[in-house]
């Protein structure tokens, strides 16, 4: 019996496995598919874990090669990955191998996918979490609240501002709402292109009150304003950071009084679930959101039925 991966010491992956493997596969996901830094770091933890396991006494895969290893290997390794990881992470890491191996398929190095068609435990159905819009308001008033107080700077706090009005208004991803430049946003007409998943560009209209923030941050605090600079620039001029938005939205939370798991993506959410309790289009919140697959964005209408199930369990009299 192979000794379980949970109680196995971690081990370096060697750097020659990394070259000749990884840096290639890498660069496809960077300059290709152009997916963020983030997903890129989530995908080499998927591919050092397979290495480390492939590599663990007892079981000893690694010296057969890649191209020799079957869907049961695919199967064992899913078994005994679940006594390490919860099943979202490791639907995450099998998501990312299948990818690894596709592309060494397309290049010829690889003749199959060892984990095509291997069953994964099912995941639990989790309704994404989203702000009420009174809780929004509450929340897209806290730069100018601290402004008021004197707590931060005008800087500051119409930047912030700006992030979370783009992020709501427009639905934006955190990775797109960073790489967004002033070429990309058409004032007259309140929209911007932007470059989502896979290098799919789409149309975003903005919303009135995201563009009226930002028209005052352009002209007041953007330091640049040519097409290729960013929008979201700290006071040296710098673009900001996912993870700075990140810990932005968390300060601004706290002030509100509100749950701090709530993070950037949440005000995606939040943004599509408030679009359908208007009564918009589930089709055209899908190409808001620049969702490939219509399932994707039908999670938010049972969000926006258990919403009106809970309406209606308060107001009406046989409810």
């Amino acid at each position: 019996m192979s000794k379980p991966v949970s109680q196995l010491p971690p081990a370096e992956v060697p750097p020659e496995v990394v070259a000749e493997w990884w840096v290639p596969f890498a660069d496809f996901l960077a300059k290709e598919r152009r997916y963020s830094r983030y997903t890129v770091r989530n995908y080499r933890q998927a591919f050092e874990d397979f290495q480390r396991w492939l590599a663990s006494p007892g079981i000893g895969l690694w010296t057969r090669g890649l191209e020799a290893l079957t869907s049961r290997d695919a199967r064992d390794f899913v078994i005994e990955a679940q006594r390490r990881f919860d099943r979202r992470t490791l639907h995450n890491h099998v998501s990312g191998l299948r990818t690894f191996f596709g592309f060494w398929m397309q290049q010829g190095r690889l003749r199959r996918d060892p984990f095509l068609g291997v069953p994964l435990p099912k995941l639990e159905k989790r309704l994404p979490k989203f702000l009420t819009e009174e809780q929004a308001k509450v929340l897209l008033a806290g730069p100018q609240r601290l402004l008021q107080e004197g707590k931060i700077g005008p800087h500051v706090a119409w930047r912030d501002r700006l992030a979370m009005e783009l992020l709501y208004g427009g639905g934006l991803r955190v990775s797109e709402l960073v790489a967004l430049d002033h070429g990309a946003i058409d004032l007259p007409s309140g929209v911007a292109r932007v470059l989502g998943k896979g290098r799919k560009e789409r149309l975003c209209p903005l919303g009135r009150v995201a563009l009226e923030v930002l028209a005052r941050f352009r002209d007041e605090f953007a330091p640049d304003k040519s097409p290729s600079s960013p929008v979201l620039v700290n006071a040296d001029g710098r673009r900001m950071s996912v993870r700075e938005v990140q810990l932005m939205l968390k300060r601004y939370l706290a002030q509100a009084g509100l749950p701090l798991d709530l993070t950037p993506h949440k005000l995606r959410h939040s943004f599509a679930t408030h679009l359908l309790n208007a009564g918009a289009d589930l089709r055209l919140v899908q190409e808001l959101l620049g969702h490939a697959q219509l399932a994707t964005t039908q999670v938010y209408t049972h969000v926006s039925m258990a919403r009106l199930q809970e309406i209606h369990a308060k107001a009406h009299p046989r409810g």
